[in-house]
């Protein structure tokens, strides 16, 4: 009988894996037909290149040097101490609010200065997850990813100049609190959804994890230097894992969000001319279908500004790159920065990382669980950024 099974499964698999070239063709065959059939075939190509290439140099650079200069303050926050020293202030606040051990702050802050990866190291290494039960671990996924590149979503959202004399400050600090809500939200559901699956018990699972993975949170550098070379190699060091970051977050800017501004813009004043930005505007006609929805939840006065969660969902750098444009066209308010700085952090690319969280924990049939929780965990979060915010201009 399990042979039969096996077999029948190999050969749908088989099957599957035969059909792929075909269901691939007809998507692009369609998707770039319809694109293609609005625009002009060479309009579209040149749009694509010419938008790619504009983000590159005049976005992507932009958000190399903050993730450089955060990555150096981070990596000295954690080789003073720092880091250490607010784990433990908020060690008290996990259980009562997160229902997770004191310990996960550390999880928190580890996303926050980083990214999305760091959580899957840390939750596989045993000198961290003793002791966690069961359905607390696989929610730690959720947890850590709520806060994911905070550091570096808060100050690109800080930096923009809505060109209205309001601040972007402040509206990026409320950001931060949505995206708590936006955690509190997903890491409680995700226990509610895998606790009567696995159990409460304490957590008993030989893990692969590389416990010389956690250099990013410890010290790095030699404690016997001297405290002016600590700082100065911490920087340095800092400044070069920023490179790196800032490096992997090209390929989603350049695929993800060209391709995302031709489903959000329309034609220029003059038509279709082949000029970075031009599109079909698809998405704002697909939003202003549920635009009271949209304006009831998350403030939005404008359609086009469904692209920045939608992008975010597979990358928050990627998004980052469509927000100059949007404040260039008049669409962003403070309102929308606390809305996107809540949305981006809770959604900065958590498809990839849920995926590659549940697999390590072995646990692949949790993974569905762990996306719809965090799914309406990203949307509390922006609910709750937009009603701060309200809140706010009353005070």
């Amino acid at each position: 009988m399990n042979k039969l099974s096996t077999t029948a499964e190999q050969s749908t698999s088989s099957l599957g894996r035969r059909l792929e070239p075909f269901i691939l063709l007809a998507a692009l065959s369609l998707f770039f037909g319809y694109i293609g059939s609005t625009m002009g075939v060479a309009n579209m190509f040149n749009t694509l290149f010419k938008t790619a290439h504009d983000l590159l140099l005049n976005t992507v650079f932009f958000i190399m040097g903050i993730t450089v200069l955060t990555g150096a303050f981070s990596r000295v926050l954690v080789e003073f101490g720092l880091i250490s020293i607010l784990e433990k202030l908020l060690a008290p606040l996990m259980r009562p609010i997160f229902n997770l051990p004191g310990r996960s702050a550390l999880a928190a802050l580890m996303t926050f200065f980083s990214d999305n990866p760091a959580i899957i190291s840390l939750a596989t290494d045993r000198r961290f997850n003793k002791g966690f039960k069961a359905h607390e671990l696989f929610s730690l996924t959720n947890f850590g990813t709520a806060f994911g590149m905070g550091m570096l979503v808060i100050t690109f959202m800080s930096t923009q100049d809505l060109g209205t004399g309001e601040s972007s400050f402040m509206p990026a600090l409320i950001g931060l609190g949505g995206a708590l809500v936006g955690g509190i939200m997903s890491t409680r559901l995700m226990q509610f959804f895998c606790k009567p699956v696995v159990g409460d018990q304490e957590i008993d699972i030989d893990f692969d994890g590389n416990a010389g993975e956690l250099l990013d949170i410890e010290q790095s550098v030699n404690p016997q230097d001297s405290a002016w070379l600590r700082l100065l190699n911490a920087m340095l060091d800092g400044g070069k894992a920023g490179v790196g970051l800032g490096m992997a977050i090209i390929p989603g800017v350049l695929v993800i969000s060209s391709i995302v501004m031709m489903l959000t813009f329309g034609p220029s004043a003059n038509g279709y001319t082949g000029a970075a930005y031009e599109g079909v505007a698809l998405l704002p006609a697909l939003g202003n279908q549920i635009s009271w929805l949209l304006s009831g939840l998350f403030g939005f006065q404008h359609a086009e500004l469904i692209a920045f969660p939608v992008t975010s969902l597979g990358a928050v750098g990627a998004a980052m790159s469509t927000l100059p444009h949007l404040i260039a066209q008049g669409m962003i308010t403070g309102n929308e920065i606390a809305v996107f700085t809540a949305m981006g952090m809770c959604w900065s690319g958590y498809l990839s990382t849920h995926t590659a969280m549940m697999d390590t924990l072995k646990r692949r049939d949790l993974t569905s669980k762990a996306l719809l929780a965090h799914t309406i965990g990203g949307l509390s979060a922006g609910v709750a950024a937009h009603y701060l915010y309200l809140a706010s201009q009353l005070i």
